[in-house]
C-alpha cells in the first residue's frame, strides 16, 4: 500500500496514524482543526520518541517516522489513499457526513472503515452509494499498544473488502477478528455494563473508588479496575456508548448510571480532561 488516509487526528486518529506510519506505510491525516493537528503532531513525536528510549520501536529516530505522516485540512486529497480510515468524533450524524462525503470523492474501489466503537455499520453504509465497500475497524486505546482490532461486516460489506481489511490490520501488526454488526460489536457490549455497574456501586456507596478497582483488578485478574477503564476510555465515550446499547438493544442493563451522567455533564471526563473517578 503506497498511502493510506486517516479522517481526524483526536485520541484514536492520532493513534491509528502513529501505528501505520511506524509500521512503514505513508499516512494522510486529514484534521480541518489546526490547533488539534498540532496536538497530534507533538502527540506522536512525545510516543514515538518513547517507544525508541523503551526498545518498542527498531527505528532510527522519530523523525524517520514522522516524515511518513502527510497533513492536511482538506478532505478532498483523500481520493489520492488506497484506503481511507474514517476516526472523526463518535457520533453517527457527523460520520455519516463525512462518510457521504468520501464515497464522492474516492475511487468506488477504494475501501471506507470507520473506526465507530458501537454505531452500526450497516446503517452508515445504507447512506453511502457504495456499501459493499464500508467496514467497522474498531481499535483499542491506545492504538500503538493495544493489539486487537475488532473488524465488523456490515450487512452489505464484500468478501474482498474484508479480506483487504484483516490484511490492513496485520500490516499494522494488529491481531484481526472479524465480528458481525451488533450494537457495541463484542468487546465493548461486554466491557460497558462492568464499567457501567461499577459506578452504581460507587454512586450507592458500597465502596470507594479505589476499593471497587483494586478488588475487581485482583479478583478478576485484570489489568486495571473497570473505573480507571472509564476514565482511560473517557466518560463521554462510555456514556455515548451504554446509550446507543441501550436505544439499539431495548435493554434496560444498559441504563446509564446518573452519577456516569452528572460527572459527563459536569465536564469531568477522565485522563483527558484531568478528573474522572480519579484526579490526574
Amino acid at each position: 500500500m503506497k498511502l493510506l488516509a486517516v479522517i481526524g487526528a483526536g485520541t484514536m486518529g492520532r493513534g491509528i496514524a502513529e501505528t501505520a506510519a511506524t509500521h512503514g506505510l505513508d499516512v494522510l491525516v486529514i484534521e480541518v482543526n489546526a490547533q488539534q493537528q498540532s496536538l497530534a503532531q507533538a502527540h506522536i513525536r512525545k510516543s514515538v520518541e518513547k517507544g525508541i528510549q523503551r526498545g518498542k520501536l527498531q527505528v532510527a529516530s522519530a523523525d524517520e517516522v514522522l516524515q511518513r505522516l502527510h497533513w492536511t485540512a482538506d478532505l478532498h486529497e483523500a481520493h489520492a489513499a488506497e484506503f481511507v480510515i474514517e476516526a472523526a468524533t463518535e457520533n453517527e450524524s457527523v460520520k455519516t457526513e463525512i462518510l457521504q462525503k468520501l464515497d464522492q470523492i474516492c475511487p468506488p474501489n477504494i475501501i471506507l472503515a470507520t473506526n465507530t466503537s458501537s454505531i452500526s455499520i450497516t446503517r452508515l453504509a445504507a447512506a453511502t452509494k457504495h456499501p459493499g465497500r464500508m467496514v467497522g475497524m474498531h481499535f483499542f486505546n491506545p492504538v500503538p499498544i493495544m493489539a486487537p482490532v475488532e473488524i465488523v461486516r456490515g450487512m452489505n460489506t464484500s468478501d474482498e473488502t474484508l479480506s483487504a481489511t484483516r490484511h490492513l490490520a496485520e500490516q499494522l501488526g494488529k491481531q484481526a477478528f472479524v465480528v458481525e454488526d451488533s450494537p457495541g460489536f463484542v468487546v465493548n457490549r461486554v466491557v460497558m455494563p462492568l464499567i457501567n455497574e461499577a459506578v452504581f456501586t460507587l454512586q450507592e456507596g458500597v465502596a470507594d473508588a479505589v476499593t471497587i478497582d483494586s478488588l475487581t483488578r485482583l479478583g478478576c485478574n485484570h489489568p486495571m479496575g473497570p473505573l480507571q477503564l472509564a476514565d482511560l476510555i473517557g466518560l463521554d465515550v462510555c456514556l455515548s456508548i451504554l446509550r446507543v446499547l441501550q436505544r439499539e438493544l431495548g435493554d434496560t442493563k444498559f441504563r446509564p448510571c446518573p452519577l456516569l451522567v452528572k460527572m459527563v455533564d459536569a465536564g469531568l471526563l477522565g485522563r483527558k480532561t484531568g478528573r474522572g473517578f480519579y484526579t490526574y
